[in-house]
């Protein structure tokens, strides 16, 4: 993974109580108890089951995916790039990373994520939305 996008999902992830790191099957996660918030990683063009042929991407691209509630991940999917659904559970939710990505939008939808993922005593210590 690039090191300033994996730099900048780790700052937004720091700053949730106890978020921590670690390395996925490929890419980076972040959970919260066991239970994942973010996982990022880079998806290879050549690949057989790649997204990338979804982006029009010649080359790897870089993803992120995360949990959103169920009527916002239909209304992020739908909007379409840089959303997508990366073909599993019903509120999650992917987004392309690139030299566009509105780094405010990420932080905030992680910090939703976590909202989601979290346990409610670990969730009343963020500042409200």
């Amino acid at each position: 993974m690039p090191p300033l996008i994996e730099d900048r999902l780790r700052a937004v992830c720091r700053r949730l109580p106890d978020a921590y790191e670690e390395p996925a099957w490929t890419g980076t996660r972040w959970r919260v108890r066991k239970r994942t918030i973010a996982h990022a990683c880079v998806v290879e063009a050549d690949h057989p089951n790649s997204l990338a042929s979804a982006f029009a991407a010649e080359g790897p691209v870089c993803v992120v995916t995360f949990r959103a509630p169920g009527g916002e991940a239909g209304g992020l999917i739908a909007s379409g790039l840089p959303f997508y659904w990366p073909g599993w559970g019903t509120n999650v939710v992917g987004m392309l990373l690139d030299d566009g990505t509105d780094w405010t939008e990420v932080a905030e939808l992680i910090t939703e994520s976590y909202r989601i993922q979290a346990p409610k005593m670990l969730v009343r210590l963020l500042p409200e939305p």
